[in-house]
């Protein structure tokens, strides 16, 4: 099946970060794009400005006789009436991921950023060197990067950035000519069990890239072979020395904690680099960025300017603000490995205590790591736990954020649990210290803490 055999495109789920650009993509293609979310949005407003017929909330009375490809999330079941109304029309049906699949397939150079953690990012610094070399990328990320207002840029047909989720194996019906794999990390485990399947999945997805293409990969990945066994492209390393093929040297950090290096290769110096985002996570992150450029042919002119320009997205250590003298971060961080790095990202700028107000997400993420987010958040001087963000699952009494500040506190860290966003609302503005850095974690809407705390100073 082709994109090019339909016209009509009906979205379930079209507020979604992922899902709304593609639509806008295929928009800006000239299909006709309608569908549905479960509430509105900012990106549902967004879409309807566009033109799109955006309904809120979800009856079969939606799906009209004249769609003639009906795309859906994972986070959307098969009981859902608009699905089960599209099973019965006639129309195509496909999932998010088949979408992206024929998507790709229309692009010279499909480029697909995947791992556990840093693919946004990652994909933002792939997005800008592109961009500073003129090669007019097409976009689909899952954060909001100012320099293309938005998460989704429609360019030519060489280049095709594309963020790539593992989740529910999506990214096995991709079709990348390259990819770049940051990490593999237990995430996830309602859908894949354990880290073993884990790691099958990426190989799968490994052996996806075909023989002319290549793969980057992060040679610090624990199990790197079982990652690249049985691939037939090129596979190219970045790591933390030479044993990689690409590694950074003489590493530097400014007041903020911004990054700057030598870009290595095979042992010769390419190229020197400067960030304007904190942490040594993101040396790592670019320079990923910079060997997936380098093997396309990019000038490193431009892969170092590119870098350079990179500022950040939405919700990655994000500035919100400040209110007495205290700073508001706001970070997506939902898994322990990513709040280790936000936090050694925290501590890289002059301030005084750290707190954060942390959001766990989902209940089996929360589960089955609740012993690694409580040894990460020990880190902070304090932590407030407001109840779990349930996300696409629901509350059947398997943990709370109350158990995860036992643990922490257990283990000499010290944790409150606050239960509602008022009471860690109120808990901040009668004990919160003046020049503490205070951030607002995880994947939910914990943000909105932090926009209503600097909002009111």
């Amino acid at each position: 099946m082709k994109l090019s055999d339909h016209k009509n495109i009906y979205f379930i789920g079209i507020g979604g970060i992922s899902m709304s650009s593609l639509a806008e993509i295929l928009f800006y293609k000239n299909y006709n794009i309608s569908g549905s979310d479960g509430v509105a949005s900012a990106v549902t407003d967004r879409l309807k400005a566009l033109g799109i017929t955006v309904n809120i909330g979800q009856s079969a009375e939606n799906i009209t006789k004249d769609a003639d490809l009906v795309v859906y999330t994972a986070a959307i079941s098969e009981d859902n009436p608009e699905l089960a109304a599209a099973r019965k029309s006639g129309a195509a049906v496909i999932d998010r991921a088949e979408l992206v699949g024929m998507l790709m397939n229309e692009y010279k150079h499909p480029i697909s950023v995947a791992g556990t953690h840093g693919k946004t990012t990652t994909s933002s610094f792939v997005t800008e060197i592109f961009m500073a070399a003129d090669t007019d990328p097409t976009v689909s990320i899952g954060g909001m990067l100012p320099s293309i207002n938005g998460n989704f840029r429609v360019g030519t047909q060489d280049y095709f950035v594309l963020e790539t989720c593992e989740y529910k194996d999506s990214f096995l019906k991709f079709n990348p000519h390259s990819a770049i794999i940051l990490n593999v990390d237990a995430d996830h485990l309602d859908y894949f069990k354990n880290i073993d399947n884990i790691y099958r999945s990426f190989n799968t997805f490994a052996k996806r890239v075909p023989k002319n293409g290549f793969i980057v990969i992060n040679k610090e990945i624990p199990r790197l072979d079982e990652v690249i066994e049985g691939t037939l492209c090129k596979i190219v390393t970045y790591g933390k020395d030479s044993s990689a093929d690409w590694y950074p040297k003489d590493i530097v950090y400014d007041s903020m904690g911004h990054g700057s290096y030598k870009a290595v290769y095979k042992g010769d110096v390419i190229a020197e680099v400067s960030l304007m985002i904190p942490g040594e996570h993101n040396v790592y992150n670019s320079l990923g960025a910079f060997a997936l450029a380098y093997e396309y042919g990019i000038d490193t002119k431009a892969i170092v300017k590119g870098i350079s320009q990179y500022k950040g997205t939405d919700r990655r250590f994000q500035y919100k603000g400040s209110f007495r003298d205290i700073t508001v971060i706001d970070d997506y961080a939902h898994h322990p490995t990513e709040i280790a790095a936000t936090i050694d990202s925290a501590r890289a700028n002059d301030i005084g205590d750290l707190w954060i107000v942390f959001q766990p997400h989902t209940y089996t993420r929360t589960f089955a790591l609740l012993e690694d987010f409580a040894r990460v958040l020990c880190k902070a001087d304090k932590v407030l736990l407001p109840d779990i963000y349930a996300s696409r699952e629901k509350d059947t009494g398997l943990i709370s954020s109350r158990e995860l500040a036992d643990r922490i506190n257990e283990l000499g860290g010290d944790a409150k649990y606050c239960g509602t966003f008022d009471n860690a609302e109120n808990y901040i503005l009668e004990n919160c210290n003046p020049h503490t850095m205070l951030i607002t974690m995880g994947a939910g809407d914990v943000y909105k803490l932090g926009e209503k705390l600097v909002s009111a100073k």
